[in-house]
């Protein structure tokens, strides 16, 4: 049983049967967040409530940026309009079956969940230049059959659970029918940003909720981002052979790789 005093509630959102949509700030690319403060600014989504995070977190070591602590947070968002609800947040630390359980319970404190979203990037060998694949895991087969013509792809993963499939296991108990997403991100954008794989994912979104946003924005980022790799390619011949390869299908070894994603990151940060 969750807590109330655990729940900061501004509003109160008038909502039937929504969907909801997960992301973590910290991800490849910045993917997570970068989708969700997208979806929320086209969308006019509104605050309505916060998990505190007292017990969940580390509040002993809080990260300090431009001398302000920046403290963790869980916040959900909602637009009534289209039925969604939006939850973006840090990472718990601790505790993660109970701050899960309180994730979907805040989303279903107005009504029930239709479906569940959790969107991440996940590292890549293939080059900016390729189409992004989202990969995905489903907890329930009747999900994966209504979502057949999105153009997903079943991802193969061994290795620790993610936290993401932690939600799907616990949605699976409950009976809410959720969908892990991973969109493709080449491995040397990693520690920078990737806007083509969120408009691949914010394509899916817009399809699958009928949303129309307009996409026009990341498509300029698109071209900035291409025109700059671009530069770094004539630029620097060791770079354009390795991207290269990659666009032929051909894989890199570790020490060719490492040169090449520290180079665009360099390259990349010194001009953004």
């Amino acid at each position: 049983m969750t807590e109330k005093g655990m729940f900061k509630f501004s509003k109160i959102p008038k909502l039937k049967s929504p969907s909801l949509v997960v992301s973590w700030s910290k991800d490849a690319g910045k993917f997570g967040a970068k989708v969700i403060d997208f979806l929320n600014k086209k969308l006019g989504s509104e605050e309505f409530c916060q998990i505190e995070p007292t017990g969940f977190f580390s509040l002993g070591g809080v990260k300090v940026e431009d001398d302000i602590a920046q403290f963790p947070e869980s916040k959900f968002y909602c637009c009534e309009r289209d039925e969604l609800v939006i939850f973006k947040s840090d990472q718990p630390r601790y505790e993660w079956y109970k701050f899960l359980n309180s994730v979907l319970d805040a989303a279903e404190y107005y009504g029930k969940i239709k479906e569940l979203y959790t969107v991440s990037g996940t590292i890549s060998s293939i080059a900016h230049t390729s189409p992004r694949r989202i990969l995905a895991v489903f907890n329930q087969p009747e999900l994966k059959k209504i979502l057949q013509g999105y153009g997903l792809v079943d991802m193969e993963y061994e290795g620790e659970p993610a936290l993401n499939s932690y939600l799907l296991w616990i949605a699976k108990r409950r009976n809410i029918p959720g969908v892990s997403l991973w969109a493709e991100i080449p491995f040397y954008l990693a520690a920078q940003e990737d806007p083509k794989a969120w408009r691949r994912m914010l394509e899916f979104f817009d399809r699958r909720f009928t949303l129309n946003i307009d996409l026009e924005e990341i498509s300029e980022e698109i071209k900035k981002q291409n025109k700059k790799i671009t530069s770094i390619r004539r630029q620097k011949p060791a770079i354009n052979k390795y991207i290269g390869q990659l666009e032929r299908g051909f894989m890199l070894n570790e020490k060719e790789q490492e040169k090449l994603a520290k180079e665009v990151y360099q390259f990349l940060k010194e001009r953004s």
